[in-house]
């Protein structure tokens, strides 16, 4: 499971290249993870998101760092399985602390991680590309809480079409 892998992130504007550890931070994140390691929300749904993260990338041409990042973080601060509100927000501060430490990104695609963390339970939509393919991602590993993913909750094209054959 621990098979995170040195990344590159490349601004679009710019020629800089950011090298991240996910191996590393991996580690740093699930060190904290307050929650028992074997719960429902726990690094196997993070890694099985970031894997429907990437085959949805495939599709809606978001950036690939950012799903991962987002699958590392939204969960990583549950205190429960049940409710719990806030879960979201306590990702992304996460997030806010590591960085500069475990990881780095340019100020506009680190604000849409924080975004993507910090909403995705609400089961809205949103015309963010980089977010829907994020919220996508998590939606349609529900069938591990014996939940079918409906795909009018779904908000790109090939989020949709996956939840029709779960």
């Amino acid at each position: 499971m621990n098979n995170w892998a040195k990344c590159n992130y490349r601004n679009s504007r710019d020629s800089n290249v950011i090298a991240i550890d996910f191996k590393k931070l991996w580690d740093v994140v699930i060190e904290q993870f307050p929650m028992d390691i074997h719960s429902i929300h726990d690094p196997r749904h993070w890694k099985q998101v970031e894997k429907n993260g990437l085959l949805l990338a495939k599709e809606t041409g978001v950036d690939e760092t950012i799903i991962k990042l987002f699958s590392i973080f939204h969960d990583s601060r549950r205190v429960t399985n049940n409710i719990d509100d806030g879960h979201g927000l306590r990702g992304a501060e996460l997030a806010r602390t590591l960085k500069g430490q475990y990881f780095d990104l340019p100020d506009d695609p680190f604000e849409i991680l924080i975004d993507a963390c910090t909403n995705h339970t609400g089961g809205q939509h949103t015309s963010n590309m980089t977010i829907a393919t994020c919220w996508d991602a998590d939606r349609l590993d529900l069938p591990r809480a014996g939940i079918t993913p409906d795909p009018e909750r779904m908000c790109t094209a090939p989020g949709r079409r996956l939840a029709r054959t779960v």
